[in-house]
């Protein structure tokens, strides 16, 4: 038998040929990228909307401090070919949601593999390769555990076939610029906290992230910030904490600082708020002190019940005030150079959280959260482990090379553990699940039925909330099935703009009624059926019914059903490990959705299967309690 390296000659040939699409130049695409072109692989185009930024330097190897500020995927593009130059590469520095990256250009590839950050992203790839019939190897990370996977249309599941865990690790630019969620705000206010009052990391910035490539800077701009970049690796800047300690930790030069003028300087990148509502600043002197004329100092420092009782914007200004003063003195009671580590069981470090959350919160126009609530989602914030990325990328390329190699039956779903299995084994192996008949992706004739109050919904939040936020489409077109045929929503710019405001009932939508969602971007039609409720519970603006409630509990967000112009697929993944894929003795290899290869990865593996978490409900109970003892860290997911 003809060999090539270490790879039969037929196969040899089949990965030099190959075109594969790797979407994400992160912590994972980077290990990818040069797994790739070390295997053989010489066809390969990335995409990437991210630029680098100095946290990335200790993990992401293929970029340098004079890199800070570029494209990820050109410079990893760049690196890459230094191992390979004879490789055919081909960089995007832009988004895959973009309607230019359609299911034609999707047909391009024999492979496609995820190395994404984020759940909107991998929702849409997952519908992408649906309708391309293009097979998908789905990864992701979470300190270290990880998980891999293939989902391939009628033969596996989707990524959304299965309900995920709120999603726990979110884009630095999603934090610092535009964060669309009280738990954007809740981490940026603990960020924060470290900032001022302990321990700086580079990770943890809170100031307006100028490199957002959202941003609205044009040519000229990008190339001076490149330029800069080559020089200082954009590394010079003002410590947070440093400015802070020359006020005096001044409460009112603080607050208009992080709420007035970081807010008006966010404005400036008019590109950011075309298709979002952009931030209202807050001036002390204009708002806060007036308002908080209103409270009593009572209502500020509350405890038992009160915990429980959202303060106005008056109170929430009072005690982020009060806190400061607090934490200031406890930072002077200690002596030059202390810092103080942030305990969600410290009342004045949980006061400074609650309040500088709730005040970016409005800010950005959500709905604010009492003390109890930010404290039950201000934990959980885990590190990116380079190992981990790199064992991850090692499995995305030997499943690769099973397709390739029309081994597609030898496929399996990975799980790389924390500790070792009772088989002592870190990586654990399931067969791939079916596709899940009642999944809305990948199902024949996708179908939800939704719970609401046509009285009280209005057609933005239909779009924004429903279709796109829950459901993943990104331009949906809406017809009522009311034998008119009449047009609700377009994805045409300002053809239906005018029904925004209005209820659903104002259309004749009522108890019963059906409503046709259509996204041809992601060649996806999902048809809606209506069940009208007089009274949801509180703070419930919709319920998937079968699903859990929308808002309360964070429940699986996808569980109900979306479907893609081609159905099938299997579920996300994070794995394990490099080379010692542990291509499962067979006796040993349960299903991901039955056997129980030990409590850590058996149950654990179907549900476990949140890419952006690497685990899964049934996991989580297994983390619990080491999650316990690391309640701080939030997910940093690469």
């Amino acid at each position: 038998m003809a060999t090539l390296g270490p790879l039969r000659k037929e196969l040899a040939d089949s990965v030099s040929s190959c075109r594969v699409l790797v979407v994400g130049a992160g912590g994972i695409g980077c290990e990818l990228l040069k797994n790739l072109v070390l295997t053989g692989f010489k066809n390969i185009e990335v995409i990437d909307l991210d630029t680098i930024d100095v946290s990335n330097l200790n993990r992401q190897f293929l970029f340098q401090k004079k890199h800070v500020g570029k494209s990820k995927a050109q410079v990893a593009k760049e690196s890459v070919l230094r191992f390979c130059p004879s490789a055919n590469i081909t960089a995007y520095h832009d988004s895959i949601m973009n309607p230019d990256y359609n299911v034609e250009f999707f047909r391009n590839f024999q492979l496609v593999m995820n190395a994404l950050d984020n759940r909107a992203a991998r929702n849409h790839v997952n519908r992408m390769c649906l309708a391309a019939d293009i097979p998908l190897i789905e990864s992701g990370t979470a300190g270290y555990l990880g998980q891999v996977t293939v989902i391939k249309k009628g033969a596996t599941e989707c990524y959304e076939c299965q309900p995920k865990p709120t999603q726990k690790t979110f884009p630095g630019c999603t934090i610092r610029n535009t964060p669309s969620e009280p738990i954007h705000c809740i981490v940026w206010a603990k960020y924060l906290f470290n900032q001022l009052f302990g321990e700086e990391d580079a990770d943890q910035e809170v100031s307006p992230d100028t490199a957002d490539p959202e941003a609205a800077w044009n040519p000229e701009e990008t190339a001076a910030r490149a330029t800069a970049s080559d020089q200082d690796g954009d590394i010079k800047r003002v410590s947070t904490k440093e400015w802070a300690r020359s006020t005096g930790y001044d409460p009112v030069k603080l607050f208009n600082k992080l709420f007035k003028d970081d807010i008006m300087y966010l404005l400036t990148m008019d590109k950011l708020w075309k298709k979002r509502k952009a931030p209202v600043p807050l001036d002390w002197a204009e708002k806060a002190v007036i308002m908080c004329s209103e409270i009593s100092q009572d209502e500020v420092c509350g405890t038992g019940l009160k915990d429980q009782q959202v303060l106005s914007l008056g109170g929430y200004s009072q005690l982020f005030q009060h806190s400061v003063e607090t934490l200031r003195s406890q930072l002077d009671e200690r002596g030059d150079g202390a810092q103080l580590v942030w305990d969600k069981d410290d009342p004045p470090a949980m006061d400074f959280v609650t309040a500088a959350a709730n005040l970016r919160m409005h800010i950005f126009s959500m709905s604010m959260k009492s003390r109890f609530d930010v404290k039950s989602m201000a934990g959980n914030i885990i590190p990116a482990i380079a190992t981990t990325n790199a064992v991850i990328a090692g499995l995305i390329v030997l499943e690769a090379l099973k397709i390739l190699n029309s081994d597609f039956q030898q496929c399996r779903t990975i799980f790389l553990n924390k500790q070792p299995n009772p088989r002592k084994k870190l990586l654990v192996p399931c067969a791939l699940d079916r596709p899940n008949p009642n999944c809305y992706v990948c199902a024949s004739k996708p179908e939800v039925t939704v719970k609401l109050n046509v009285h009280k919904t209005i057609v933005q939040a239909l779009q924004d909330r429903i279709l796109k936020e829950k459901f993943g489409m990104v331009a949906p077109d809406v017809q009522i099935e009311d034998g008119k045929g009449t047009i609700l929503i377009s994805s045409e710019e300002g053809e239906t703009e005018a029904n925004n405001n209005k209820f659903l009932s104002d259309f004749g939508i009522r108890n019963g009624s059906r409503l046709q969602a259509d996204d041809f971007l992601q060649d996806y039609t999902l048809l809606v059926n209506v069940l009208h409720c007089e009274e949801m519970p509180r703070d419930v603006e919709f319920e998937v019914v079968g699903d859990a409630p929308e808002k309360p509990p964070s429940a699986p967000e996808e569980e109900k059903s979306i479907a893609n112009g081609n159905k099938d697929a299997a579920q996300p993944s994070t794995s394990s490990k490099d080379d010692d894929v542990l291509l499962v003795d067979s006796d040993e290899e349960p299903s991901s959705s039955t056997t129980d290869v030990s409590t850590e990865a058996g149950s654990l593996k179907r549900k476990l299967h949140d890419a952006e978490t690497g685990e899964s409900a049934s996991k989580r109970k297994r983390l619990d309690q080491q999650t316990a003892d690391d309640d701080d860290d939030i997910i940093a997911l690469d």
